[in-house]
């Protein structure tokens, strides 16, 4: 039994958080048509899904619509349940990798995101499923031509070299359609293969603007060794390489002074209690005045309350 598309959607957000650990596999992330051509979408790693694999449009107004489900026990199609204004557009394909999401001719209104979702059961709570969802294929409906982009790396200017560690840039522009996945690799100085790096988590950071995508890598410099880094851009016009690397050199070994001046190791420790101090009694402070205003307010909350019903009981006696 199918349930409201209402309840299958309100499950979106808590399952894009999921689809960062457990995903369906969506390898196209752009396609560009134009008017009247075909396109099909592919959904992978639909072996883990329960039962209903759904496929979902999100339209420029970011709304999420199901066009279709799918009975994974029988195959069976429902899109009439839904009622999805371009239901009639699209057509599914079942195969063993997956399934499909067609449209024989695109119209200039699909230009969206489209998703594929399923069911998943919980292998330590059996009775409980949760949504997991595919990363999503964006469609250009349009007559603009598919324009790889131009790549470059850079270093990037950094607080973190402070620390020890570097940064690098890499820069992909006049690309059409603009969206982009970046991938770094590495090379030993004097090496001869290079490796692909894992997928930055938490160290690397993405800017979209107007023409151009930038992401800037977060490099650890704890390593001894001195690396070359190269970035690699995915399109959908293909898979683009910097021209260029960047050399990430070995941190040099540190040398103590010689000597010290004669008041440094008199004023460090000072100056840093003198610095934790202050930021007590700032502490201290700040939480004797929320402690103030709470008990200001409920005070005059409970005189409040007094008040009324002080008035409340006179005029009962007023009217005996």
């Amino acid at each position: 039994m199918l349930f409201l598309p209402a309840a299958a959607l309100c499950c979106l957000c808590s399952a894009l958080v999921t689809m960062a650990a457990e995903q369906l596999i969506q390898e196209d992330f752009t396609m560009t048509r134009k008017v009247g051509e075909s396109v099909s979408f592919s959904c992978g790693g639909t072996e883990q899904c329960y039962s209903w694999i759904f496929w979902i449009q999100r339209n420029h107004a970011k709304t999420f619509k199901i066009i279709l489900a799918i009975d994974k026990r029988d195959n069976a199609i429902s899109s009439n349940y839904y009622n999805h204004p371009q239901k009639r557009d699209f057509s599914v394909e079942i195969n063993r990798n997956g399934c499909e999401l067609k449209a024989q001719k695109v119209k200039s209104d699909h230009s969206a995101t489209y998703y594929c979702a399923c069911w998943k059961r919980d292998t330590h709570r059996r009775s409980y499923y949760y949504y997991i969802f595919g990363s999503g294929t964006k469609l250009y409906v349009t007559d603009e031509q598919v324009v790889k982009p131009v790549v470059s790396v850079y270093p990037a200017a950094s607080r973190a070299h402070l620390e020890g560690n570097s940064s690098l840039l890499c820069v992909a522009s006049a690309m059409f359609p603009p969206l982009v996945q970046f991938s770094w690799k590495r090379q030993k100085k004097n090496g001869r293969e290079a490796e692909e790096l894992p997928p930055a988590e938490g160290e690397q950071l993405e800017l979209r603007e107007s023409g151009r995508t930038i992401a800037i890598r977060m490099v650890d410099g704890s390593d001894s060794d001195t690396y070359k880094y190269s970035c690699w851009v995915k399109h959908e016009g293909g898979t683009v390489e910097a021209q260029t690397q960047q050399e990430v050199p070995a941190p040099a070994a540190s040398c103590p002074p010689e000597r010290e001046p004669a008041d440094l190791p008199a004023l460090q420790p000072a100056d840093l209690s003198f610095q934790s101090q202050c930021r007590v009694k700032l502490l201290c402070l700040l939480y004797t005045v929320l402690i103030v205003k709470s008990l200001v307010y409920c005070c005059g909350l409970s005189l409040l309350m007094i008040l009324t019903n002080k008035g409340a009981s006179t005029n009962c006696t007023h009217a005996d």
